[in-house]
């Protein structure tokens, strides 16, 4: 349960009916505090009622929690706890990966923009996030991000900041999970052993072809068993080696990029193809979180910047892409809009708010 952060002494509204009443006007595109309490001001009685807002009278007439109360729960509500109880469960998940984005919008004076760093699985639900402390970075919450979910067989992919051997040692021999990690030059000597592998002379390989977004790419994917040749990285058994072409079908402009990751994964347990696809689930939580939620929820514009706002507001949007994900729409703008033709009756459903 989650605890109300909030004194016992003049408490009108649960905490919990607060917190549905946001998480609903969020499914509905509210962005912020003022439009989550004017979702609250115009909600029916049938919603109010479903929501668990307070009875006043002999009639039981609900009233909703306005938007001072619903910005001061929000602002002191725990992170962790709300984050943990609507997120997803990774257990059984194929991977999940771990990347981090920061919230511009809160950015005050000088105190920095909120860093969030978030876990995804591989279907596009996202499990958990937390803030990143202001002096410190990702790298230091990688293990508290983790730690409270069981990952065994998951495989856990992230960037090349995460690549670090206290990391791979963490989920190999602590959460019996696998992992692949993208290798780039903050890793100097790993990234040149990488580099200079006899990659030409490679066989184990994968092509992959595809064209949306404006632009054609072709993939090639190459996997190199690694076991004994001494490469100073925890429990590595393959590196990996993703060319990229690009070519943007307006302009013509081609690209190429390479990218080198490592896993423990043994070319018995993951081929060229599937690395190759663990390697774009990857980048995908970029694309289906945290684009997601600039471009729909216009996140970076918010000014939300006091307390555990920014945080919380994220969740409560973390929430919202889950659930109408779960409720069969691919296009997020596109399942706020449905949403919104009915919006106390819509969010509610799929929220699972009887």
């Amino acid at each position: 349960m989650l605890p109300d952060p909030r004194r016992r002494r003049g408490v009108r509204h649960p905490c919990v009916a607060v917190l549905l009443v946001a998480a609903s006007a969020v499914v509905v595109g509210a962005r912020s505090y003022a439009a989550i309490g004017q979702w609250s001001t115009n909600a029916p009685q049938h919603a109010l009622a479903r929501l668990g807002a307070r009875a006043v009278g002999a009639l039981g007439v609900r009233i909703a929690p306005s938007a001072a109360t619903i910005r001061r729960v929000v602002a002191l509500v725990c992170p962790g706890g709300l984050a943990g109880l609507t997120g997803a469960d990774p257990a059984g998940s194929d991977s999940v990966a771990v990347d981090g984005k920061a919230t511009r919008g809160s950015r005050h004076g000088t105190s920095p923009a909120a860093h969030l760093l978030a876990e995804m699985t591989s279907d596009g639900r996202t499990v958990t996030q937390l803030r990143v402390p202001g002096k410190t970075n990702e790298i230091t919450c990688f293990a508290a991000l983790l730690e409270p979910y069981d990952l065994a067989g998951v495989t856990v992919t992230a960037d090349a900041l995460h690549t670090q051997r206290a990391h791979a040692r963490f989920l190999v021999e602590e959460k019996k999970a696998h992992y692949l990690l993208v290798v780039k030059a903050n890793q100097p000597e790993l990234h040149r052993r990488l580099r200079s592998l006899p990659w030409k002379d490679v066989t184990a390989r994968r092509y992959d072809r595809e064209i949306g977004h404006g632009r054609r790419e072709t993939r090639v994917t190459r996997a190199l068993t690694v076991t004994d040749l001494g490469l100073d990285f925890p429990h590595a058994a393959q590196v990996v080696r993703v060319l990229r072409h690009r070519t943007d079908l307006k302009t013509g402009v081609v690209s190429r990029q390479t990218v080198y990751a490592i896993t423990d994964l043994t070319s018995q347990e993951a081929s060229p193809q599937r690395l190759g696809q663990l390697a774009r689930s990857q980048w995908t939580i970029e694309n289906r979180l945290h684009f997601v939620r600039d471009t729909t929820f216009a996140e970076d514009s918010s000014k939300i910047r006091t307390g555990r706002g920014p945080e919380n507001m994220a969740t409560l949007r973390n929430l919202a892409i889950n659930t109408l994900r779960a409720a069969g729409h691919r296009n997020i703008a596109a399942g706020i809009r449905h949403a919104s033709c009915e919006p106390f009756t819509r969010p509610l459903d799929p929220l699972g708010i009887i």
